[in-house]
């Protein structure tokens, strides 16, 4: 294809999905797709100026407005901005800034808010117009839906306000508020919203204002439009004080910097901790702090020269799904996945990811044979989102979940009252590797060296059938397998007889016991202070202990009325395996009634022993700070959103060598 050819097929394609994104609210590919084919063409009009025209895509900003609402000509254009994917793209950026400029550069930094521009006009203090961003002249006029939302002032807290004062910021929806949306819709039979962006643009461009208000949107303020009248400002950061003040959402993580090293350290961090905040990130935004260097640096026709979009690597991406599958756990439960056709996201290849169960698959309406949106979060578990509906296969047949499971062929069954599906086969030998594997887990008994794949290898030999089975392993019996040498064997071996002192707690997570999670397993083990009072109790007993309850009695009982698992504690017993745990009344009480939260990493234990010794003292450790934090416990490279939110609240940060004298005297000095 010649040049000219894939400009103007370029355009077409950036075209399409503007308004399938702008407009329409029905993205069809990933914003980094989007970015790269923007970036191409904006390359190719580059080398060859003779191609650029005046309407090419390159040269305007988002997508035009909608019909069904009423335009609004903004009083200053909204202008898109450039993007950054580098520190080198950073550092070019900042040269380019040299041209017009000289002299020392502050530079504010913003965390990219993944949400739908919008513009507040107050005038003289008072709500009077919300409109989106549109193509950056002409937007939508949502002035109702915007006064739902709960942190939009209706009047300015200011004595002396603007006769005119324009807002500009982004309208979002939290991640939790994304999540009971989604999940009222699965309930209702409706189609999922792919992400907290598309179903935070389609609350805010409802027609019908009720709607709007039934969805918890958020603002955050983080620009100054038009103004006539007020105050006069010398700084960026002096406009976002005043903003503040006067009532509008400012982001509390805005940071001022004196160097673009800064701003990369400032970048570097958030993509992190990105996962850390209750709303999503896609970037930073950089804007130079001095107003005076701004009007010297101007704008191009779409961007200003004065501030740039330092993008983090997608989390989102759009591929083919080439069959559903369906794994079995160690609990028999039958998962769908979903086999992929390799791609990038979140800086790995994606070939697999998870489909949750039957009910998710037929509520997403995910087919073999569709593009699908894939996302994956951090270190989550790749997920498939959604189809791209437009680019089904005509007469593309619904998937069906099988009757029997794909490894021993044994019926799966749907529990009633349940969305999840099981194999009824206790001997399945996945659901039997499942249940060694998860006994030697970290969260279980901690055995390194006795992976999943180690797992199959020994199963597959005859030298594993049970979890009792890991104590009886040899050195002649392991030196006889495949990759094992004499210090792989030794140190296997040495894992195993280390992982006989773990916690009661740990023993009773790792039998795989259903329904029985890890503060179930804290509360019994300290409730009963050995295994055998738990086997001798009666379901009447359990049920009546603080935070057991019925199912979680009735699960154990059942599991241990079994004989095969009576054999595997004959096993674990015989292997001298620790049965008691520590009651929590053998330990100081130093914490009792106080919530303490652990972040960052601490030199004298995990993050999970500092919980548990704060649990085992009385205390709480829930994962999040609030005003009902006593301390925020802070390691090396701690969470800044929990340090952030801690000093908000007022609540104390302590080192490692105070929580060490918490945790013995109740007190930090």
């Amino acid at each position: 294809m010649d040049v000219t050819s894939r400009v103007e097929e370029l355009r077409r394609l950036v075209e399409h999905h503007t308004e399938r994104y702008y407009l329409l609210d029905d993205p069809e590919i990933s914003d980094a797709e989007f970015d790269a084919l923007v970036v191409e063409l904006r390359a190719l009009e580059e080398a060859h100026p003779e191609l650029r025209t005046a309407d090419s895509p390159t040269q305007r900003v988002g997508g035009r407005a909608s019909a069904a609402f009423a335009e609004v000509r903004h009083r200053l254009p909204m202008m898109s901005l450039d993007n950054a994917f580098s520190f080198d793209e950073l550092v070019a950026w900042g040269k380019r800034m040299e041209r017009y400029i000289s002299g020392d550069v502050d530079y504010v930094c913003e965390l990219k808010i993944d949400g739908i521009a919008c513009s507040l006009l107050y005038e003289d203090g008072r709500y009077v117009r919300g409109a989106t961003r549109g193509n950056g002249v002409v937007g939508e006029d949502v002035t109702e839906n915007v006064r739902t939302i709960s942190v939009v002032p209706e009047r300015l807290a200011v004595d002396d306000a603007p006769a005119v004062l324009e807002v500009r910021g982004e309208v979002y929806m939290p991640a939790s508020a994304f999540e009971e949306l989604n999940q009222r819709q699965g309930e209702a039979g409706l189609r999922l919203f792919a992400n907290p962006r598309n179903s935070g643009a389609g609350s805010l461009r409802q027609k019908d204002p009720k709607v709007t208000a039934s969805r918890d949107l958020r603002f955050w303020a983080y620009q100054l439009g038009d103004v006539e009248g007020g105050p006069r400002f010398r700084r960026h950061s002096e406009t976002l004080d005043f903003l503040k003040a006067a009532g509008l959402p400012v982001n509390p993580e805005v940071r001022t910097v004196g160097s673009l090293d800064d701003v990369f350290g400032y970048c570097q961090q958030w993509l992190e901790h990105r996962h850390d905040l209750e709303y999503e990130i896609d970037g930073v935004v950089v804007k130079v702090d001095d107003l005076g260097q701004r009007d010297e640096l101007g704008s191009t026709s779409k961007s200003p020269r004065w501030a740039i979009a330092y993008k983090f690597p997608p989390e989102e991406a759009t591929t083919v799904l080439k069959d559903i599958m369906v794994s079995i756990g160690r609990t028999g439960k039958a998962t769908p996945f979903a086999q992929l056709e390799p791609v990038r996201v979140s800086g790995s290849t994606v070939q697999l990811a998870t489909l949750h169960n039957e009910d998710q698959v037929r509520v997403k309406d995910v087919r073999p044979g569709d593009t699908v949106t894939v996302r994956k979060a951090g270190d989550v578990i790749p997920e498939v989102v959604a189809p791209v509906l437009s680019k089904r296969p005509e007469g593309l047949p619904e998937w069906r979940f099988p009757a029997a499971c794909p490894v021993c062929n044994g019926p799966l069954v749907r529990i009633e009252g349940e969305s999840d599906t099981f194999c009824v086969n206790v001997d399945c030998p996945a659901q039997r590797d499942g249940r060694i594997g998860h006994f030697a887990s970290r969260g279980a008994m901690d055995i390194e060296g006795l992976g999943e794949k180690r797992v199959q290898q020994l199963t597959m030999a005859g030298l594993l059938a049970d979890p009792g089975d890991i104590y009886y392993l040899t050195y002649e019996g392991l030196m006889g397998l495949e990759g094992f040498a004499d210090i792989s064997a030794r140190n296997l071996l040495d894992a195993i007889e280390k992982s006989k002192s773990r916690p009661l707690p740990n023993l009773l997570i790792g039998l795989s016991i259903r329904h029985l999670g890890g503060r179930g397993a804290e509360v019994l083990a300290e409730a009963f202070g050995h295994l055998d009072r738990i086997l001798e109790a009666s379901e009447e007993e359990m049920a009546v202990t603080p935070g057991v309850g019925p199912v979680i009695a009735k699960s154990v009982c059942e599991f241990f009325a079994l004989d095969r698992n009576r054999q595997v504690i004959d096993k674990l017993r015989a292997a001298g395996v620790n049965f008691e745990g520590v009651a929590r009344s053998e330990l100081p009480p130093t914490l009792a009634g106080k919530a303490v939260v652990v972040t960052g990493t601490l030199e004298s234990m995990s993050r999970d022993r500092a919980v548990e010794a704060v649990k085992a003292r009385g205390g709480a450790s829930p994962g999040s700070v609030s005003k009902k934090t006593a301390y925020l416990v802070a390691g090396a490279e701690p969470g800044a959103a929990k340090v952030a939110k801690a000093e908000a609240c007022g609540v104390p940060v302590i080192d490692e060598a105070a929580f060490l004298r918490l945790l013995e005297t109740g007190e930090v000095e």
